[in-house]
C-alpha cells in the first residue's frame, strides 16, 4: 500500500473512532466532570428590605482553567459584596470578579488556590441534537453535587429578555441553586452552562451554550465586559399572517416594538409600538415604525437584524430605511456600546 493511501485510511480510520457516541455510565459522567463543578457564595446587600441587609445567593460554577479561572451565571455574582467558593475537595477560597457580561448572564471568576485543580473539558454545542441525553450537575437549594439527568428537549429557544441569544431547552431537572453550573453531555463534556428556570411549566429549564461562552471568554479575561454595538431597539418580523389577520397596511420588514428611552433610536426619532394586539396567542405591540433596511441592507427577520447590528462598531453613523404611516424615510442612528438592560440579570 502507498504512504499516501495508507494515511488516508488512517485518518479515515480516526475520524470514524471519534465520530463513535460515548457509552460511558452516567455515573462515569458524574465522576469525570463533579471534581470541576464548585459551589459559590455570594453575599449582597439588599437595599430594598430595611430589615436584613444582606443576603447570600448560592450557585454553581465550573472550573475551566488550572489557574482557577471558574465560569458561572452574571446573576449569581453581581452585585456581591465578598465571594466565597467550595471546591469539590471541601476546600474553601475566596474568589473575585474577572469579568461579567449581563446578556448572555455568565461571570468569569478567578480563585487563589494552591490545589491542583481539575478543569472541566468543553464541547461543541452545534453539534446537540433534540433527543440527545445531557445531565445538570450543581448544588441545588445548597445540596451539594446533585446530578440530574433529562434529554436535550429543544434548541435555539428565544426567551423574554433574551432573543439575541438562543438557549438550549432540557429536561433534565434545574433548580435554585443550579444556576452556573454545567449542562453536560454522555462524553462527559460541558454543553451549556444551567441559567435559567421556568416557573410557568414543570420539567423545562434553559441554558446558554458552551459555544456561546467560548465565544467572549476572551472579552471576559482581558475588557472584563463584552462591547456590542446597540441602537436601542426590541421587535419582531412582520410576515403576511400577521398583516392579513390585524387587517393593517403593515409593510414587510422588522416591526419596531419598543425603543428604549435614550437610545441611538430614540435621539434619531425612531417610535415603537402603543396598542397591544394578541395574534394566536402572540402580543404585538402595533403602532410603530417598521424598519426595513441598515446601511441598504434589507431587514426581514429578527435574525438578520441582530446579525446586521453584530456588524457595526460603537461611534458608526449608520442610515437606517423605516417605514411610517405607509411612506419610507431614512434615518441616521449614532451607534452606541450596549448598555446593562432592566431585562438583565432577572434571577
Amino acid at each position: 500500500m502507498r504512504p499516501g493511501a495508507l494515511l488516508v485510511l488512517l485518518l479515515a480510520l480516526a475520524t470514524d473512532a471519534s465520530a463513535e457516541p460515548c457509552t460511558e455510565s452516567f455515573a462515569e459522567v458524574y465522576g469525570k466532570v463533579s471534581p470541576t463543578v464548585v459551589s459559590i457564595q455570594a453575599t449582597k446587600i439588599n437595599k430594598a428590605k430595611p430589615q436584613r441587609r444582606f443576603e447570600t445567593v448560592v450557585g454553581s460554577g465550573v472550573v475551566i482553567e488550572r489557574d482557577g479561572q471558574i465560569l458561572t451565571n452574571a446573576h449569581v455574582v453581581d452585585g456581591a459584596t465578598s465571594l466565597s467558593v467550595t471546591l469539590d475537595s471541601g476546600t474553601k477560597a475566596t474568589a473575585k470578579v474577572v469579568g461579567l457580561d449581563s446578556m448572555l448572564d455568565l461571570a468569569l471568576l478567578r480563585i487563589e488556590t494552591t490545589d491542583a485543580l481539575a478543569t472541566a473539558r468543553l464541547g461543541d454545542s452545534s453539534t446537540l441534537r433534540v433527543g440527545d441525553e445531557v445531565a445538570a450537575i450543581g448544588n441545588p437549594i445548597g445540596l451539594e453535587q446533585t446530578m440530574t439527568r433529562g434529554i436535550v428537549s429543544g434548541l435555539n429557544r428565544l426567551l423574554p429578555g433574551l432573543a439575541e441569544q438562543p438557549m438550549i431547552q432540557t429536561d433534565a431537572p434545574i433548580n435554585p441553586g443550579n444556576s452556573g453550573g454545567p449542562l453536560v453531555d454522555r462524553c462527559g463534556h460541558v454543553v451549556g452552562i444551567n441559567t435559567f428556570i421556568s416557573e410557568e411549566a414543570q420539567s423545562i429549564g434553559f441554558s446558554v451554550p458552551i459555544n456561546s461562552a467560548k465565544a467572549i471568554l476572551r472579552d471576559l479575561r482581558e475588557t472584563g465586559r463584552v462591547i456590542r454595538p446597540w441602537l436601542g431597539i426590541q421587535g419582531r418580523e412582520v410576515d403576511a399572517s400577521l398583516s392579513s389577520i390585524v387587517r393593517l397596511p403593515l409593510a414587510t420588514g422588522y416591526l419596531v416594538e419598543i425603543v428604549y428611552d435614550g437610545s441611538p433610536a430614540d435621539r434619531a426619532g425612531m417610535r415603537g409600538g402603543t396598542t397591544s394586539v394578541v395574534v394566536q396567542g402572540e402580543e404585538y405591540l402595533l403602532g410603530g415604525d417598521v424598519l426595513t433596511a441598515i446601511q441598504s441592507t434589507p431587514i426581514r427577520t429578527h435574525g438578520e437584524y441582530v446579525a446586521k447590528v453584530r456588524t457595526l462598531k460603537p461611534g458608526q453613523r449608520v442610515k437606517v430605511t423605516i417605514v411610517r404611516d405607509g411612506q419610507s424615510r431614512e434615518l441616521t442612528l449614532a451607534v452606541t456600546e450596549r448598555p446593562r438592560l432592566p431585562a438583565d440579570l432577572v434571577e
